[in-house]
């Protein structure tokens, strides 16, 4: 059986249709997206956290659909419910009837609604019906009854109390509904820029066949690998939720392609806030006017950033506050790095001609710090510096990056999103691998043969691992061989 569960129009386009019959309530989706839903009116605040929008059309045809509003729908998974209202039962039915006596619901059911009784039992071949007419209650005052054709939905024995609900279907001859995840051009459905399903949820979910949830692999294992006779006679699902997680904290660091890049402008200030997801850095580039990056070096050997700035008297003491804390200033040796401008650094106290004669030579003001040829090489560099602001706990950049255009790469944990952390399917049998000699080596009383053996196996199978992701080219590795062969002058 196919594996793949989307039909190309739910894949590429994010977009499912269905078609009205006249009584159908509710749609279910087939998408590998779940549908999150916070509300069914477009005037709601909460409408735009709605990862989709529902399209109606009588004819199908492009430029005929509209946003529906119609309609209250409420989503359970990924089941649209077109409802009307839910009511308790006033009375009981001991023996099967085709009708239920309620309190009036003041016109909000009517006519051609579906309705569903909790924990009835029908005597047909439907546990619903949909009502044929709506009367007073013969002989009880303020109840109304609700019939049904019994010869098509059969009859129901119900108790008292119950929950009573009516659906209204969707009713439009010939019509269409389609249910469209959001997406970066808004889909095909939107006739105006304000009722296009805008969003990235379908760009997201382009290639996630290449991946699995972290959920799935820890209930695959729980299958595979536990139960009487097998490896592991019993866990707990917290333990391998807990080893599963830090598998993927490991994996993350060297692994997983799990590097992610983040595009942001460099401000007046110089600082930008570190990512929530953020572990380690792995590279920070400024982007020229052709796209080109332009590595950013760290600024170590030039500067630092203080951990510990507090306000001194004329002792050389921390003052304290009102709350015997120490006063915090603002860095000194931050503020001349950022004012420095790299390209045009104040010497007024380099007045000796041998001190301006070694600035010359390299290329500090003239030519700006580090550029001139023949430097040491952790200075020739003309496209600034960063470096981590522990005490702010921000990326603080030289001043020639102001207004740049800065892409940082850094590494996560894979963790972020809980659960729902993807993992390469390129990975997954190391991963079963880890899982199986953590627990077994946590626990006493286990033969050491079986623990050396798998953390052979876990090792084995994470070398394979890196070998896969590491998404090694023949034509590549070509192309930069072909370089090796030219002689380099000196």
């Amino acid at each position: 059986m196919s594996l793949i569960k989307e039909n190309n129009r739910q894949y590429y386009e994010g977009a499912q249709s269905f078609r009205f019959n006249g009584s159908t309530t509710d749609f279910t989706t087939t998408f590998n997206t779940d549908l999150v839903f916070k509300s069914s009116k477009n005037t709601d605040q909460n409408y735009p956290l709605n990862n989709f929008k529902i399209y109606t059309s009588s004819t199908g045809a492009p430029g005929t659909w509209s946003e529906y509003d119609s309609l209250d729908y409420t989503v359970t998974g990924n089941t649209i419910s077109f409802s009307g209202s839910s009511i308790t039962a006033t009375t009981s039915a001991p023996s099967a009837v085709n009708y239920i006596d309620i309190a009036s619901l003041s016109g909000s059911a009517n006519i051609g609604d579906k309705i569903e009784i909790e924990g009835a039992s029908w005597s047909g071949s439907t546990n619903f019906a949909f009502i044929s007419s709506i009367s007073p209650t013969p002989f009880v005052s303020g109840l109304t009854r609700y019939e049904w054709n019994p010869v098509l939905y059969g009859n129901a024995i119900y108790g008292s109390g119950q929950a009573v609900t009516f659906k209204q279907p969707v009713v439009e001859s010939n019509g269409f509904l389609v249910i469209q995840l959001k997406k970066l051009d808004g889909g095909n459905y939107g006739n105006t820029p304000n009722d296009k399903a805008y969003g990235d949820v379908v760009e997201d979910n382009y290639g996630s066949y290449a991946y699995t949830a972290l959920n799935d692999v820890i209930n695959n294992f729980l299958i595979a690998y536990v139960g009487a006779g097998k490896l592991i006679p019993s866990v707990k699902r917290t333990d391998v939720i807990f080893h599963a997680k830090r598998a993927m904290q490991e994996f993350s660091y060297d692994t997983l392609k799990s590097v992610n890049k983040l595009e942001v402008n460099i401000p007046n200030n110089l600082s930008i806030a570190i990512p929530q997801d953020y572990v380690n850095y792995v590279n920070l580039y400024w982007i020229d006017n052709s796209g080109v990056k332009r590595v950013i070096m760290p600024s170590d050997m030039l500067t630092t950033n203080p951990t510990d700035v507090f306000l001194q008297d004329t002792k050389g003491l921390p003052v304290q506050d009102q709350f015997n804390k120490n006063i915090d200033t603002t860095s000194v040796v931050e503020d001349r790095w950022k004012n420095n401008s790299l390209k045009n650094i104040d010497n007024t106290e380099f007045i000796d001609d041998t001190i301006l004669g070694y600035e010359y030579y390299y290329g500090w003001p003239e030519f700006g710090y580090g550029q001139l040829y023949g430097l040491d090489p952790q200075f020739a560099n003309s496209s600034g510096y960063f470096s981590i602001n522990e005490r702010e706990n921000k990326f603080s950049f030289s001043a020639n990056l102001v207004d740049k255009l800065v892409v940082l790469e850094y590494i996560s944990d894979g963790l972020s999103t809980d659960l729902d952390t993807r993992i390469p399917k390129l990975a997954e049998e190391a991963l079963y691998a880890y899982l199986k000699h953590a627990i077994l080596a946590s626990r006493i009383n286990q033969p050491e043969y079986i623990i050396q053996r798998l953390k052979k196996e876990a090792s084995a199978q994470l070398r394979n691992a890196k070998i896969r992701l590491s998404n090694i080219k023949l034509d590549q590795i070509v192309q930069v061989m072909r370089g090796k062969s030219k002689w380099i002058k000196h």
